[in-house]
């Protein structure tokens, strides 16, 4: 706790007593109490799991006068709860563990009679009989008045509060090459919302789910609600965004795709790129919340429980680096990229079932039935350079000057790490498009393809786990395609499987899987649907390349 903590309240009346042994501060557990009920000044020992105790007391149950006696010892990883006699438990009842890695705010306040109060919020995962266990919210309120006035009590309770905080916030990871961080309390963040996203609910559910969760965990928010096509990517170009902490999309992956290209062309991209970004599912498809809810080792869920765990996320504030990748078109189009690339039957999904969007996640069920009824095969070469180098492919050039292209024909930029200031990170695996790709890279030798898909999440959508192997930060894109000849019932079945993330396993000899960092594809014809992260494209050769840890995203992990 900050400053001096607070002395120990002598008299037991009222059932309010506290005791403080500093913050985080070990301290020797005295031999346990005989007999209970606990004996007043005693420290409450250490319970198994939750280290040694750092406050201990005896408070009010509840706002309200007269409430039952609770006695509370906050460790550093829980506040446990218990009645005078009773025994610590598991259930949310008088006798609980109430863990502060649950917990996403805590705050003091004066009460009637000269009392004061401290109350903490949870988020606990709690299963129903069937299902995935789910976050589901828990408020605690405990009357502090045995001091001898109002302003006494409310220090008590304001120091308690102050710890609950500061012990829920979470522990920076320490892993070799990873950089995380943690948002600021208070913190403001901007939220950028498109009301007509997925089934044209997410104004709604933004002030049903995720606006009370934001003011518990000391979040303001500034909501800006889109109007049109581009609007997102106009508004982060050009805006001052000094004055907000992070940027929350609470919409579907196309409008950070927005955003993240918005950004990129900021003359000051590279510092604004450090501020996190926030994805809050209010699409269809919500690839990248799903991907992150599978990284911070939650269950697989959907609609407003994968919301309120996303929220949860941006609440806790953990933060760390996302790899982009870069493409460039034939027409000298460059975009920054954060989910996958696209072209074939999974692109033709995405769009062909853009009609359906007011079904939710289920629009893509049916647009996967209507393209496999008329199942197309597209012609083109497709080209990678591999993660690891294969067998029989010579090794890659040594040269730092090798020239590299940023899309437009015949556009050179400098070597990576030398580029001017402002100047966007140079595309140093790859050459122009106008010319053979190096000799070190991979020729697919068939040219007919059912699909092509390059992605860098886990997950397509919420209920496709594409890639299970990726991260945010892996320096890797992960390349599917399959070649033409699959049948309908083969195809189904692949798309099943990828429901669980076990579609590999299934060793279809039209699927393959290799993670690169680099590939071109070029159509024969401008024939097919091209997407990137959900938006599309006009079908022209295209290439992209791996940028690592290029922004910043609010993980959970």
């Amino acid at each position: 706790m900050n400053g001096a903590a607070p002395a120990a309240i002598a008299g037991r009346r009222g059932g309010c007593q506290q005791r403080s042994g500093g913050r985080r501060s070990p301290v020797r557990p005295a031999p346990a109490p005989a007999p209970p009920p606990m004996a007043a000044g005693r420290r409450a020992p250490p319970e198994p799991g939750g280290g040694p105790v750092l406050l201990q007391g005896i408070f009010g149950a509840g706002p309200s006068a007269g409430g039952a006696a609770c006695a509370l010892a906050l460790t550093a990883r829980e506040l446990q709860v218990r009645r005078p006699g009773g025994s610590p438990g598991g259930s949310a009842g008088p006798d609980a563990a109430l863990r502060l890695a649950d917990c996403v705010g805590s705050a003091a306040f004066p009460a009637a009679a000269a009392a004061a109060c401290f109350s903490l919020v949870c988020y606990p995962r709690r299963g129903p009989r069937w299902g995935p266990p789910a976050r589901q919210r828990l408020e605690r309120t405990f009357r502090v008045c045995g001091g001898p006035d109002a302003e006494s009590n409310l220090r008590i309770a304001q120091a308690w509060s102050r710890a609950i905080r500061e012990l829920a916030a979470p522990a920076v990871p320490t892993q070799d090459g990873d950089s995380y961080g943690v948002l600021p309390r208070p913190c403001r963040a901007l939220v950028l919302l498109n009301p007509q996203s997925g089934a044209g609910r997410a104004l709604e559910d933004f002030q049903a789910v995720v606006q009370p969760m934001l003011a518990e965990a000391d979040i303001a928010t500034t909501v800006f609600v889109t109007e049109r096509p581009h609007h997102a990517h106009e508004k982060v170009r050009d805006e001052d965004l000094s004055q907000w902490d992070t940027l929350v999309v609470m919409a579907g992956d196309g409008l950070l795709f927005e955003v993240v290209n918005g950004l990129m062309e900021r003359p000051d991209w590279e510092d604004i790129m450090k501020k996190p970004l926030c994805i809050l599912p209010g699409g269809s498809g919500n690839a990248l919340a799903a991907s992150i809810n599978h990284y911070a080792g939650n269950d697989h869920v959907a609609k407003k429980k994968l919301l309120t765990n996303c929220t949860f996320i941006l609440c806790k504030g953990l933060h760390t680096q996302m790899d982009l990748v870069s493409l460039s078109t034939a027409s000298g189009k460059r975009l920054f990229s954060f989910l996958g690339f696209g072209w074939g039957f999974i692109s033709d999904v995405d769009i062909d079932s853009e009609k359906y969007r007011r079904l939710g996640n289920a629009r893509f069920t049916l647009g996967t039935l209507q393209c496999l009824a008329k199942l197309r095969v597209y012609q083109g070469r497709l080209s990678y350079l591999p993660a690891v180098p294969e067998q029989g492919t010579p090794p890659a050039p040594r040269d730092p000057h090798a020239p590299v292209t940023n899309g437009q024909a015949g556009h050179i930029l400098l070597p990576a790490g030398t580029e001017a200031a402002g100047a966007l990170p140079a595309d140093s695996l790859l050459v122009p498009l106008c010319q053979p790709v190096p000799a070190h890279w991979t020729v697919v030798p068939e040219e007919e393809f059912v699909s092509v898909y390059a992605i860098y999440q886990s997950h397509l959508g919420t209920n496709l786990l594409m890639a299970p192997a990726a991260q945010l930060h892996d320096g890797c894109i992960h390349l599917f395609y399959l070649r033409a000849g699959i049948s309908r019932v083969a195809l189904l079945k692949l798309f099943l499987a990828m429901a669980k993330g076990t579609h590999l396993d299934l060793n279809c000899p039209h699927l393959h899987y290799v993670p690169v960092r680099a590939f071109r594809l070029e159509p024969r014809a401008a024939a097919g649907i091209m997407t990137v992260d959900g938006e599309a494209l006009a079908c022209e050769p295209v290439q992209g390349q791996i940028h690592s840890r290029l922004c910043r995203v609010l993980s959970g992990s």
